[in-house]
């Protein structure tokens, strides 16, 4: 009877004694797993689409090298990609188009149908200003041409996650002349109580935009944050009802308050 006494007391002991060093082990596991999966999910989840595959290996590799960005899939074939599209809901595409398939271009809102809230990035090897004129009005970000380098390719893709557009800047220009008006008519009285609550440090800051300066440019010049800076476009934003510094731009300078770059 003490022996068996004995044993029990050694096995619940044992069991008490170690208990807690399962738990803390479990513990430890459960937070490594989430610091993980907080990691991933901050990456930009990119989808590449290529045709030729070399070169699409060649650029999964080269993004995938980049520890904010994540390659979760690539295809080479149209249906592939919106089956994967679809399936994945990536942050961005990077849809590389190619003199042979350049008319693909107008598949881009089949894209957005798969997946509205990703954000579309166009590599083109064409000089042609017409493909980003046609790819902005299809929806796209951002087109860079593929004579650039992979640090502005990773900048791109950065920038149009952020919500913004990227465009070369007389590629900028152009698009901007044509969405402009040939004429400034006399403005609307609700765009002139929209213009009118703008202040003069929200005007100062349209002005360097319209220059083609980043935030970190501006609040040089200005003396002031990126912080406020950012704080700054936010109400610019909603005060003039523009979504992003894209519409920002097209509003400035059809509105008068920037001037088109030369």
């Amino acid at each position: 009877m003490r022996s068996c006494l004995f044993c029990f007391w050694a096995r619940n002991d044992f069991v008490l004694r170690i208990a807690p060093c399962f738990a803390d082990v479990y513990v430890r596991e459960k937070y490594m797993q989430s610091r993980i999966s907080a990691a991933v999910e901050d990456k930009v989840r990119i989808i590449v689409i290529e045709e030729h595959e070399l070169f699409r290996q060649g650029l999964c590799l080269l993004l995938s090298q980049h520890e904010d960005l994540s390659v979760v899939g690539d295809a080479g074939i149209w249906s592939e990609a919106l089956s994967l599209v679809k399936r994945e809901q990536p942050d961005v595409v990077v849809l590389a188009i190619s003199a042979e398939n350049i008319d693909c271009i107008n598949l881009l809102p089949q894209l957005f149908e798969a997946s509205d809230a990703t954000r579309v990035l166009v590599l083109s090897e064409s000089s042609d200003q017409e493909l980003p004129r046609r790819a902005m009005r299809l929806g796209a970000a951002g087109v860079l041409f593929k004579n650039k380098s992979a640090d502005m390719l990773v900048k791109a893709i950065e920038c149009i996650n952020a919500g913004e557009a990227w465009l070369d800047r007389s590629t900028t220009a152009s698009l901007l002349r044509e969405l402009s008006p040939r004429s400034r008519a006399v403005r609307r009285d609700p765009e002139e109580a929209k213009i009118a609550s703008l202040s003069q440090r929200e005007r100062e800051v349209i002005q360097f935009v319209g220059k083609g300066l980043k935030n970190k440019q501006i609040a040089e010049a200005l003396f002031i944050s990126d912080i406020t800076v950012h704080h700054h476009l936010t109400n610019i934003y909603a005060k003039l009802e523009v979504a992003d510094r894209l519409e920002l731009l097209i509003y400035a300078y059809r509105n008068g308050l920037a001037e088109l770059p030369h």
